[in-house]
């Protein structure tokens, strides 16, 4: 039996670092297989063919187990090849269950009472970046999981209700539960060693059906020319005999492309095949291509039904393992998934090792693991800080997901499928018909986001490029590809809507991911910012309607953050000029002349575009004071509703909105201003010709190198201290643990407006959202987020580069106590880790008044990464496996203790 090891001492090569150089020069592909097996395919807009666009109704959880995915496939701690030819993944079963457990069931944007909600509790224990080590968690009931009561009682909830879990409801009670953990770890780029264990943690003993499952992803059941070839898997024993040494069965899949794949386990399962097809009549009593559909190993063990193949062939198949375990017993089960041969294979493939070579592979990567780490996480960090490190790296690498979608094709349908409603080639994504992905990439959450979303993409990568800089600069490309990037110019949002508005960050993330790599690959900066040109063209044509430099936007990502949904049609006929829009196009100018300066000192001709972005950020940052966007009374930047007759309505909202402008801030150095004459001139004759620009770009210092340096912001010198009083009021958005997204001042005084004879208000909501603004399956009226506050404490940080120690400010506001800007980032990014951590009665704030959470040793140190956090207790909110923009925290940790 397989046991942890201790950490890996330091006198080795570190051999992951080895894997990822040989991934990037090709030598070696360790990234082809990994977990990039969606854990939801069902429910999402792909597979939605509906004529209104309800994902939800038109695939939902029930039809998941009977129908053949058309883009994509799901599974629990699933894996696949990079082009999601085979897919592995975990079938659980207990004897209780009206349906074997094979994903994870949860409420869509109708069923919950605030929006999409697992209702399952899993997570991402650790990975490395090639996917050579890999741990995954899940706690699976005994009792019948509670499927409709689940259903029901989220159904009677309200909006100013919480949601009801899965724990709410008694089913972890007196342990009775299983501990499933799934260890995975590479002898080769395609040889999978995999380790299951079950663990029994109630007192009496239990039985559990274990189905290990290899299939392919079904490409022939759509009509598309050429496309009709059928794989196959046949089921076998291993070859030995029972009990012997090369005990157990075997799953041999053959494919045109991938070749010959095996999947071999040890003990006594019973091989079961169906085919991965759906089952037209139990959907739509319809006769099948299959007479062994998709669900055929599901009504099998469930049922006993006669729906696996007795001739053990198809394109689906399980390893079905039966265990009794006694109450705090365990057992485990040796898997090798390999690619034993290319095409054609034409003989079977040998026994698998899946004993001393089996043992060896999993002690040496786990070893390999925790060294790797040991060299990213510094030694300063706490061991429990460095815990959740780990998992939050681990869930960015779990979030890797094979995305598959040819718009074009799903919008006209297939040759082999009833063509879609007619409308729909005018409704969703239709002016997307250019776009076709067919990659790897980063996820915001597995289950509750199984896609890509551009802004939450920028934030992963920036921590991505702590452990794999090739991977992130790869992920920043592949959006500003010619089959992402529109035409026009604007980079794809997600995908319920590619057209939707999300924040400019991707130049802010490509600066970070150039410096975490040691500032070196320019030839990445160019090939991005060539792009990126394109679409800061896009915004300026498209999102600044007046012609004067101060942006539109719609919601930019802050979802419900105004009165009214502000990607709609407004109430009132006029323009909404945005504090936030304004901020981050001044903040993409800046970060679009940084990116200038730095090929310009490789390559002169890029000089003239620093001088060019240097006088957009000016006319922006300026526009933004001309225009009304500053209120210098309240010391706040504000939306402002120019209404058709030319006269403003001011939307006093306190919100993160008006802080962003912060994050717009840049430094010319002496020494940049030397080398670069044009852009030396050019700030020279501003400052000279054109005066009234001197509040943004004329405060000057001397630097720690006893050289002048410049100051370019949005928010000036005399504005800066100004605005971070209030944001370090606690009073307003300061709080425990982070930066709320609303002043807390609107929770006894709701900003009101009336318009077009409505009312419209704002008040602090520290939690979710009791409105169902922009779908209420999210809130930005008082909680705490972590890009936000991860995007402000960097803007700090630079503040701090410019004004050192001569720049103190009470901290928090009125307490009396002055601190430096880099003290204060510092403190701020204790309070953000802090909602992870332990405290001192060894609780952590995200799991609120969760106590089995908090005090059981079983869950205790189990993380997780919420979409968002509570603004007054830190309790975590939104989706639970955010581990995208929320693994910030990682970056945050190695920064603090660096």
């Amino acid at each position: 039996m397989i046991t942890d090891v201790p950490p890996s001492s330091g006198s080795a090569p570190d051999a992951e670092r080895l894997r990822l150089a040989q991934a990037d020069s090709g030598e070696q592909d360790w990234r082809a297989w990994g977990p990039y097996l969606s854990e939801r395919a069902w429910g999402t807009v792909r597979e939605d063919y509906s004529e209104h666009g309800t994902a939800w109704d038109y695939f939902p959880h029930d039809h998941a187990r009977s129908r053949a995915y058309r883009w994509n496939e799901d599974a629990m701690a699933g894996v696949c090849d990079d082009r999601q030819t085979f897919c592995f993944g975990l079938a659980l079963w207990n004897g209780r269950d009206p349906i074997l457990k094979e994903r994870m069931f949860g409420l869509g944007g109708d069923g919950g009472n605030h929006g999409e909600d697992a209702k399952e509790y899993w997570w991402y224990l650790d990975s490395t970046p090639t996917h050579s080590w890999m741990r995954w968690r899940y706690h699976y009931p005994q009792a019948a999981f509670p499927y409709d009561e689940l259903v029901a009682v989220n159904a009677l909830r309200r909006r100013d209700d919480t949601e009801y879990e899965l724990v709410d409801t008694g089913i972890f009670d007196d342990d009775r539960y299983w501990a499933v953990t799934v260890d995975y770890a590479k002898a080769s780029p395609t040889d999978m060693c995999i380790l299951v264990t079950v663990a029994n943690r109630g007192d009496t003993a239990e039985r559990l059906h274990v189905l290990p499952s290899l299939w392919f992803r079904n490409t022939w059941a759509w009509g598309l020319p050429g496309g009709d070839r059928v794989p196959t898997i046949v089921g076998a024993p291993a070859g030995g005999t029972p009990g012997g040494p090369h005990a157990g069965a075997r799953l041999v899949g053959e494919h045109w492309v991938l070749g010959q794949i095996l999947l071999e386990g040890d003990g006594d399962p019973v091989p079961l095949l169906c085919d991965n097809d759906t089952n037209a009549a139990r959907l739509w009593g319809l006769p099948g291509r299959s007479a062994y559909p998709k669900d055929g190993i599901n009504d099998h063990v469930v049922d006993g039904a006669a729906t696996v193949n007795p001739a053990r062939e198809g394109t689906k198949g399980a390893l079905h393992y039966v265990f009794d375990v006694p109450p705090g017993g365990r057992r485990q089960i040796r898997l090798r998934l390999t690619r034993t041969a290319g095409p054609p294979a034409a003989t079977p493939p040998p026994a698998a090792d899946l004993r001393d070579g089996f043992d060896a592979v999993v002690w040496a990567r786990r070893a390999e693991a925790n060294r790797f780490f040991d060299g990213i996480i510094p030694a300063a960090a706490t061991p429990d800080e460095a815990l959740v490190a780990r998992q939050a790296i681990a869930g960015l690498m779990w979030g890797k997901q094979f995305y598959h979608f040819d718009v074009k094709r799903w919008l006209t349908g297939d040759p082999g499928s009833a063509p879609p409603p007619a409308g729909r080639r005018h409704g969703r994504n239709s002016h997307w018909w250019h776009m076709t992905s067919f990659d790897v990439i980063s996820m915001p959450d597995p289950w509750e986001y199984p896609w890509y979303a551009a802004w939450d993409l920028a934030f992963h990568c920036v921590s991505i490029a702590r452990v794999d800089p090739g991977f992130a600069k790869s992920q920043l490309l592949l959006l500003l590809r010619e089959w992402y990037l529109h035409p026009n110019g604007q980079i794809p949002a997600y995908e319920w809507a590619f057209g939707d508005v999300n924040p400019p960050v991707h130049a802010w993330a490509a600066l970070k991911v150039f410096e975490i790599d040691g500032s070196r690959d320019h030839e990445f900066l160019a090939r991005v910012m060539h792009k990126l040109l394109l679409n800061f063209t896009w915004w300026v044509n498209r999102k600044d309607t007046g012609g004067n430099n101060v942006f539109e936007g719609g919601f930019l990502g802050l979802d419900n953050v105004g009165p009214f949904d502000r990607s709609a049609a407004l109430p009132v006929a006029g323009t909404l000029e945005q504090s936030d829009g304004t901020g981050w196009m001044a903040m993409y100018a800046l970060n679009l002349l940084d990116i200038a300066v730095v090929l310009a000192e490789h390559d002169h001709t890029w000089a003239d575009t620093a001088t060019k972005f240097f006088e957009h950020f000016t006319y922006i940052a300026a526009a933004a004071y001309d225009q009304g966007l500053w209120d210098d009374e309240d010391a706040f930047f504000y939306d402002v509703l120019r209404l058709a007759d030319g006269s403003q309505v001011p939307l006093k909202v306190r919100s993160v909105v008006g802080l962003l402008p912060l994050a717009a801030t840049t430094r010319l150095t002496a020494r940049t201003l030397r080398r670069l004459p044009e852009l030396h001139d050019r700030l020279r004759w501003f400052l000279t010709h054109r005066p009234e620009y001197a509040h943004v770009i004329g405060g000057r210092r001397i630097g720690p190198d006893g050289r002048g340096q410049r100051l370019l912001s949005m928010v000036g010198p005399e504005q800066v201290v100004r605005l971070l009083a209030r944001m370090l009021d606690s009073d307003e958005f300061l709080s425990e643990y982070g930066l709320r997204t609303l002043s807390r001042a609107h929770l006894d005084k709701p900003f009101t407006v009336t318009l077009g004879g409505q009312e419209f208000s704002v008040g602090y909501e520290p939690a979710e959202s009791t409105s169902g603004l922009f779908g209420g399956n999210s809130n930005w009226r008082g909680p705490i987020w972590m890009p936000t506050n991860f995007l402000l404490i960097s803007a700090l940080r630079d503040y701090a580069a410019f004004f050192g120690e001569d720049l103190q400010v009470e901290y928090p506001t009125r307490s009396g106590v002055k601190r430096t800007l880099d003290e204060i980032a510092d403190d701020l990014s204790a309070r953000l880790i802090s909602l992870f951590t332990r405290d001192d009665w060894g609780r952590r704030p995200i799991y609120g008044a969760a106590q089995l959470f908090q005090t059981h040793p079983d869950w205790r140190d189990l993380i997780c990464f919420p979409e968002y956090f509570h603004g007054d207790n830190g309790a975590g909110l939104g989706a639970w496996h955010q581990t995208g923009w929320t693994a910030l925290v990682a970056d945050l940790i190695l920064t603090l203790r660096r």
